[in-house]
C-alpha cells in the first residue's frame, strides 16, 4: 500500500511517499481502508521533532491523527463493529497515522461516520471537533447564558467552538482576521472583533485561546474574565494564565480521543446542527507539499488528505 512516512525528524523534506506493507490487526484492533485523514498543525510539530517528549513516536512514522474510512478487517475480540462499517476516529498520537491507504485503530476509539456528508470530509472532524468540545464543556463547563470569548476563532477548531457554544445558548464573542470574520459570523458568533486584546463592554465567563499569541498577550486575557472565570488554552508551549486573587483559573488543554463525545459530534452533524467545513482536498502524494506550505505560514481552513483508493 502507499503511505507517507518520515524516517527521521526534520523539515518537510523528510516526508516520503512510499510503498509499505499493509498492516494486520491485532487483538482489539480493526483495519480501516482510509477515505481521508486531515492535516493538523501538530502533525508538523511531530515531524519536526518538537513533540518528542509528550508525543514520542517510533521511526519511520506515518502522520495523520484523524481518520475516516471503512472497516476492512477485524482483530480478535472486536465486538460491535463489522467489516464494511463506515467510521471516524482520533487515532493514538504515538502510533501510526492515517496518511496511508490502510491504518490500524483500536476499536474503542471509533464512532460511526456521519451519514449526511461525504465520508472523506468526515476525516476533518475528530481532532478539531473534540478539541472544541472538551475545551468548552469538560474544562470550562460552559452553560447557557454565559459569555465566552473565543480568541483565534478563524481556524478549524474555532469554527466548531463557535457553533457548539452558540448551540448551548452562550453569548459568543470571537476574534478573527479579515479573511475569516465573515465565516465566523456565519457559523453563529454574536460579536466578531479583530485580533489583539479585545475591549469588551462587560467581562466574560470563559476565554478559549486558540491563537499562537505572545506570552504577554496571553496573560492579558485574564483581564477580560470575570472573577471566578476560566481561561482554557490550547497553545501547549505556553501555560494558561491565571489570576489567583480573583479566582480566575488557567487550564491547559491536551485533547483526548473519546468515542462517546465523537459520536455526539457526529449526531449533531447528521441533525444539521453542526457544520463540517472542508476547504481543500489534497492527494496523499501531495502531503509533503502541504507540510511545506504550513511550515511557511498558517494553512487556512481545513484540508483533508485523500489516499489513492479514495480518489478512484
Amino acid at each position: 500500500m502507499k503511505a507517507v512516512r518520515f524516517h527521521e525528524y526534520g523539515s518537510p523534506d523528510v516526508l516520503r511517499y512510499e510503498d509499505v506493507e499493509q498492516p494486520v490487526p491485532g487483538a482489539g484492533e480493526v483495519r480501516i481502508r482510509v477515505a481521508a485523514t486531515s492535516f493538523n498543525p501538530v502533525d508538523g510539530n511531530i515531524r519536526a521533532g518538537f513533540m518528542q517528549g509528550p508525543i514520542p513516536v517510533a521511526l519511520p512514522h506515518t502522520p495523520g491523527i484523524d481518520v475516516s474510512g471503512t472497516v476492512d478487517a477485524l482483530g480478535e475480540g472486536v465486538d460491535g463493529i463489522e467489516t464494511g462499517d463506515r467510521v471516524v476516529g482520533f487515532l493514538p498520537m504515538t502510533g501510526a497515522g492515517a496518511a496511508a491507504e490502510y491504518v490500524l485503530a483500536p476499536a474503542g476509539i471509533l464512532a460511526p461516520a456521519p451519514a449526511s456528508i461525504p465520508l472523506a470530509d468526515a476525516g476533518g472532524l475528530p481532532l478539531v471537533g473534540l478539541t472544541a468540545w472538551q475545551a468548552l464543556f469538560d474544562h470550562a463547563g460552559l452553560t447557557a447564558g454565559q459569555r465566552v470569548l473565543i480568541n483565534g476563532a478563524g481556524g478549524a477548531v474555532g469554527g466548531y467552538a463557535v457553533q457548539l457554544a452558540k448551540r448551548v445558548g452562550a453569548h459568543v464573542i470571537a476574534t478573527a482576521g479579515p479573511r475569516s470574520s465573515e465565516h465566523v459570523k456565519a457559523v453563529g458568533a454574536d460579536e466578531v472583533l479583530g485580533h489583539g486584546l479585545p475591549e469588551l463592554a462587560e467581562p466574560v465567563d470563559v476565554v478559549l485561546n486558540l491563537a499562537p499569541v505572545e506570552p504577554a498577550q496571553l496573560a492579558a486575557l485574564t483581564g477580560v474574565v470575570r472573577d471566578g472565570g476560566v481561561v482554557v488554552n490550547t497553545t501547549v508551549w505556553m501555560p494558561a494564565p491565571s489570576d489567583e486573587k480573583r479566582g480566575v483559573r488557567g487550564i491547559d488543554l491536551f485533547v483526548e480521543s473519546d468515542a462517546t463525545q465523537l459520536a455526539q459530534l457526529v449526531a449533531l452533524v447528521d441533525a444539521g446542527e453542526l457544520r463540517v467545513d472542508i476547504t481543500r482536498r489534497v492527494p496523499l502524494a501531495d502531503l509533503p507539499a502541504l507540510h511545506a506550505e504550513a511550515a511557511a505560514g498558517p494553512v487556512s481552513g481545513k484540508a483533508v488528505i485523500l489516499p489513492p483508493t479514495s480518489l478512484t
